[in-house]
């Protein structure tokens, strides 16, 4: 436990933990709020809770081509910056937009605001790479996995106390002072210039169109040519399918079969008891990891997981409910602080942009076309069984596939790793 946080005695690593912390939090609450705020306001018409995570994820397919093209050409502080101020900004107009009460409105700013958001992680997380050594890379994926294991304990609690108590306003007033305290944090930072730009200095001029889609295809042969990369960036895209549906069937199972008169109290006391265990597992997992291979850990979290999930389904009551997915939150770090601090380890710190670059929009258009076909098919013609049965197979299916290519693929890597430094020695 004191190597987990002896990272923390980077202040720049801290700073950069805590901007983390606090933009997530901007982004949670106020989505959270308006989530209850939708089913509130259309009971009825739950395809307006599918449409507002779409709007979360959509953005990203507008702007692939830019993310990683910034994150590896630009000053990445002052992108991470600059996006914690637009979004702050955006959450104000989002605020009058909720004000004036026109819903289309309402959609656009969630978009643009997650768009802009969009630029903010393969920045941040480009600048943990150069400052961290590479043994402490699985610690902070540990490390960011218990931000989101806080999120999950309170920032659906937050969002939701908000939105009893001073409503969806005051949620939105979060966001935007959380986007501040961001800013402000990732200012503070000294971070090295050659890791802000590892590519040299460049200015917006520079970035033509043929730039920009030079450097985007050279993310593109930089993925396919390591064959260990490709094959965890395939388990991405069904890691989208899954965050889609997740984003939406545990809200759906509770207000509309489990706890239709109660299920925004039962949301908060999941999201607490979810949390908990993915707190709890995030500990385990950044132990773990210490000790096992990266792979074992990843392809053990995603059978529990998925087996987990396909099985919660049919509970009887909400108590077997919410055991069951606190088993899952134990197991679901596993997943993420293995691919999250193997990731760093196999990718040349001056393509981590570009790699992002990749892996967001592919992730992310899996989870919207998952959301898109959720709202056109949910209730009338696929059942919440059926939902639930495509997240756990779809997680199942991953850890049948890494637990087949992972290992070959990572010992050709290790050896690769091995002659490269042999070649790289000075001959006596």
């Amino acid at each position: 436990m004191t190597k987990t946080f002896s990272v923390f005695k980077n202040g720049n690593y801290t700073k950069l933990f805590l901007a983390n912390l606090t933009s997530h939090m901007g982004t949670v609450i106020g989505l959270t709020a308006f989530m209850f705020y939708l089913l509130d306001r259309f009971t009825n018409q739950p395809i307006y809770a599918t449409i507002n995570e779409m709007m979360y994820s959509l953005p990203t397919l507008f702007v692939f081509l830019l993310i990683g093209v910034f994150a590896d050409r630009m000053d990445r502080q002052k992108i991470a910056v600059y996006s914690d101020w637009i979004r702050a900004i955006l959450s104000i107009c989002f605020l009058a937009a909720i004000w004036i009460g026109w819903i289309p409105l309402i959609f656009f700013i969630i978009f643009l605001r997650s768009a802009v958001q969009k630029f903010f992680f393969p920045a941040e997380q480009a600048m943990v790479q150069g400052i961290l050594k590479e043994h402490e890379y699985t610690t902070a994926a540990g490390l960011n996995q218990m931000v989101n294991s806080l999120f999950m304990l309170f920032g659906s609690a937050l969002g939701a106390v908000a939105y009893w108590t001073v409503g969806i306003e005051g949620a939105i007033i979060v966001d935007t002072i959380s986007f501040v305290i961001s800013a402000l944090l990732l200012h503070a930072c000294n971070i090295p210039e050659s890791v802000r730009l590892p590519n040299g200095k460049k200015s917006l001029r520079d970035l033509q169109i043929s730039m920009v889609l030079k450097d985007f295809r050279e993310g593109m042969i930089y993925i396919l040519g390591n064959r260990l990369l490709l094959s965890l960036i395939v388990g991405f895209i069904v890691f989208g399918i899954v965050n889609g549906g997740f984003s939406v069937i545990l809200i759906f199972m509770l207000k509309y079969e489990l706890a239709k008169e109660t299920y925004e109290q039962m949301s908060v006391i999941l999201g607490i008891i979810f949390g908990i265990g993915v707190l709890i597992g995030s500990i385990f997992a950044s132990i773990i990891a210490q000790k096992v291979k990266l792979y074992k850990l990843a392809i053990l979290g995603l059978l529990m997981c998925g087996l987990i999930t396909a099985l919660s389904v049919n509970s009887p009551s909400i108590i077997i409910f919410f055991s069951l997915l606190f088993v899952v939150g134990l197991f679901l770090p596993f997943i993420n602080v293995a691919l999250g601090g193997w990731i760093p380890k196999i990718v040349d710190p001056k393509m981590m942009g570009r790699v992002q670059g990749w892996l967001d929009p592919l992730t992310m258009l899996a989870q919207t076309i998952t959301l898109g076909v959720i709202a056109v098919t949910y209730p009338t013609i696929v059942k919440i069984e059926g939902l639930y049965w495509l997240v756990g197979g779809c997680l199942m299916i991953v850890a049948i596939f890494y637990a087949i290519v992972l290992p070959k693929y990572e010992k050709q890597h290790t050896t690769n790793l091995s002659k490269q430094k042999v070649q790289e020695e000075p001959s006596v």
